[in-house]
């Protein structure tokens, strides 16, 4: 822990009353305009939220995965767009170069990577290799003590902020055994021969911009590879990944945390047939699957960050997290949505049915897709012996005797949703109330 128990807690305080009382009302403006307020970055850089995973010897704050996710858990109360301002920066963009880049440039770059003076771009996806990325098609050529950047990259998350791209090129022609024919290279984006498409027109998330970035004839220096050495940039970003799913799991976790708050609220709030929808079965079933999902989910987000900070390997529980959190957070919206279209005016419309039907999605193919995922799991998983449970330990009564429990924890979890003091039926005491 870099920082003691009280400055993180201070910390965590300061972050959820920003998002409350000022990301979160403006949440339909930054929709409608596509963009995030300029000033709003220059809060996050006062705030540090750019260094969380930084190091302090190189300006940042140096939190470990277990105390960066409760940073992000609070900031994605409110729209997933605010994070992506500091999501490469927190991932890919500093972890690749502490991780495996020469101690020159850490030293020339986490500092302005931890103040946000830089905003960091990864450009791996192309037109023609999406999770078969080391198939890409952008080159470097050495040219004596440079290497000259040729090809084009894809759905570029903050390309248009970015003050340094992370550019994944092929320094080999030939496709070579395990994908060392990939470099990462740190190329400024003030470098002559680097432009920027338009602006991706994306379903959801707006104001977090990608575009396609282009490099024609790019020339950086050799001491521009991470590491200083070719045939390792592959390797480099699959180790930055891990971190990397961790952090895009709990955007989903917390997205997750507000559709449900909203959800219950309404819930109480709206009545029908002369009581709140809350008190009808189905409503709290829906509630409680909800509630049992993100439970879930936040179980296995906190045991694969404590486990990272271990020092474990944990590609295949970051996998497994990746695609469990991004998956649940689509089946809370869809369920809060449903099959009809709520008042715009409400909240629950505006945020959980955003979600659903435009910001979840996205997060799904953030960190490798869910067929990807499944691929990775099956691959690590391969020659694990995995515990046979019988039907029985778990319901020793049977499947029917199992159908019942369910109805009744369906019933308590939502009881405990709606009445948080415990007193079912006593509405004066509600939430909200």
């Amino acid at each position: 822990m870099a920082v003691d128990r009280e400055t993180l807690e201070q910390l965590v305080a300061t972050v959820r009353g920003y998002v409350r009382n000022r990301l979160v009302p403006i949440e339909a403006q930054v929709a409608e305009r596509d963009e995030v307020p300029p000033e709003v970055l220059d809060d996050f850089r006062r705030m540090g939220l750019f260094g969380l995973s930084t190091p302090v010897e190189y300006g940042g704050l140096g939190l470990a995965a277990s105390e960066e996710i409760r940073l992000i858990l609070e900031l994605t109360w409110a729209s997933a767009a605010f994070r992506s301002l500091v999501g490469i920066n927190l991932g890919l963009g500093s972890q690749a170069i502490l991780m495996d880049g020469t101690e020159e440039q850490r030293r020339a770059w986490l500092p302005k990577i931890a103040s946000g003076e830089v905003i960091t771009s990864f450009c791996l996806t192309e037109p023609d290799s999406g999770s078969d990325s080391a198939a890409l098609r952008t080159r470097a050529v050495r040219d004596d003590d440079a290497y000259i950047l040729n090809g084009s990259k894809r759905f570029i998350t903050n390309a248009p902020y970015a003050g340094l791209f992370l550019v994944m090129a092929r320094t080999s022609p030939e496709r070579l055994p395990r994908n060392a024919h990939v470099s990462a290279f740190l190329v400024p984006a003030d470098t002559p021969g680097i432009r920027l498409g338009a602006k991706d027109r994306k379903m959801g998330q707006q104001g977090a911009w990608s575009c396609d970035v282009h490099f024609e004839d790019v020339r950086v220096p050799a001491h521009a590879i991470i590491g200083g050495r070719e045939g390792c940039g592959f390797a480099t970003a699959m180790k930055s990944l891990d971190r990397g799913r961790i952090n895009i799991s709990a955007v989903c976790v917390g997205q997750a945390r507000r559709i449900l708050h909203e959800a219950t609220r309404y819930a109480v709030d709206r009545t029908q047939f002369g009581q709140p929808i809350g008190d009808f079965q189905l409503v709290q079933a829906m509630l409680a699957d909800s509630k049992a999902d993100l439970y879930a989910a936040e179980c296995m987000l906190d045991d694969l960050a404590r486990r990272y900070d271990l020092g474990e390997r944990v590609t295949l529980e970051a996998s497994c997290a990746k695609l469990f959190c991004s998956e649940m957070v689509g089946r809370i919206a869809d369920r809060v949505v449903g099959n009809g279209h709520a008042d715009v005016e409400d909240a629950v419309a505006q945020h959980a049915e955003h979600v659903a039907a435009l910001d979840a999605p996205p997060v799904a193919f953030v960190g490798g897709d869910v067929d990807l995922l499944l691929r990775v799991q099956g691959t690590v998983a391969q020659g694990d012996v995995a515990d046979v449970v019988d039907v029985a330990v778990l319901h020793p009564r049977g499947v029917g005797a199992a159908d019942d429990v369910d109805v009744v924890l369906h019933r308590q979890l939502a009881q405990q949703a709606l009445h948080p003091v415990g007193v079912a039926g006593q509405r004066g005491q509600r939430v909200g109330r």
